[in-house]
C-alpha cells in the first residue's frame, strides 16, 4: 500500500548546480531543491560530464525566466 501511495504522492523538484571556479571553469555539480552554500555555485539546465574542469557554457545557465518564482511572504518581504 505504501508503495501505490508514492507513486501519486508529489515529488520534490531538484535543481541542477554547477560549482564554478574564479576561472569560470567547472568543478563539480550538485542536484538538489535549494541552491547549496557557499560561493561559486551556479543553477544549470542540465548535468553534462564533459563540462567538468572546462569553462561552462553561458548557454547551460538557467535564465532569470526559468527560475523558479518566490514565495509570497520572500516577495512581501521586499517590497
Amino acid at each position: 500500500m505504501r508503495h501505490l501511495i508514492s507513486l501519486f504522492a508529489p515529488r520534490p523538484l531538484h535543481r541542477c548546480f554547477a560549482l564554478l571556479d574564479r576561472n569560470g571553469h567547472c568543478q563539480a555539480f550538485k542536484q538538489c531543491s535549494l541552491q547549496p552554500m557557499g560561493d561559486g555555485w551556479v543553477e544549470i539546465e542540465e548535468i553534462r560530464l564533459n563540462w567538468l574542469n572546462q569553462p561552462l557554457p553561458a548557454s547551460a545557465r538557467v535564465s532569470s525566466q526559468h527560475k523558479q518564482p518566490r514565495s509570497r511572504a520572500q516577495q512581501l518581504l521586499t517590497t
